[in-house]
């Protein structure tokens, strides 16, 4: 399987239940359920619409985004891969990093200078390649409640 630089799409498909089966150029298939997103996030509300969710379409030669035209709505590539790697990670403290960097935002740049880790470290824990330890998870509570605190 080849790797990808930044996440770009191939294939996209809406299922029911707020799902989207994503396939990247690297040949990675991933069911996604949106529908937290879709419900929690008044920019998504348009979608709610089955109808709506279910016209999720990919911009031909592009795979940078998963759009709905029709809402002016667009996912990018990189917060769906972010989602897959959560939903699918087989132990919490993968699943609540990769939350943590999803709900921030953050590039694997990023999320190294707020942990203090290199970005290759942070890739590591992403992929899965390596364990994300507790002390990672804690680390993340604390960045977030120092970024709390200064608001």
């Amino acid at each position: 399987m080849a790797p990808m630089k930044r996440p770009r799409l191939r294939d996209v498909q809406a299922l029911s239940g707020y799902k989207l089966k994503i396939t990247f150029i690297n040949d990675q298939t991933f069911v996604v359920d949106k529908r937290e997103s879709v419900f929690s996030k008044p920019g998504l509300a348009p979608l709610r619409d089955p109808e709506a969710f279910a016209k999720a379409r990919i911009i031909p030669g592009e795979g940078w985004t998963v759009t709905w035209p029709d809402q002016d709505i667009q996912i990018g590539a990189d917060t769906l891969w972010l989602d897959a790697l959560e939903q699918s990670a087989m132990d919490e403290n993968t699943r609540s990093f990769l939350a943590w960097r999803a709900r921030h935002g953050l590039s694997l740049k990023d999320a190294a200078n707020a942990l203090g880790l290199t970005p290759r470290t942070i890739s590591a824990y992403g992929t899965g390649s390596r364990q994300v330890p507790r002390t990672i998870v804690l680390a993340c509570k604390g960045w977030e409640a120092e970024k709390r605190d200064e608001s």
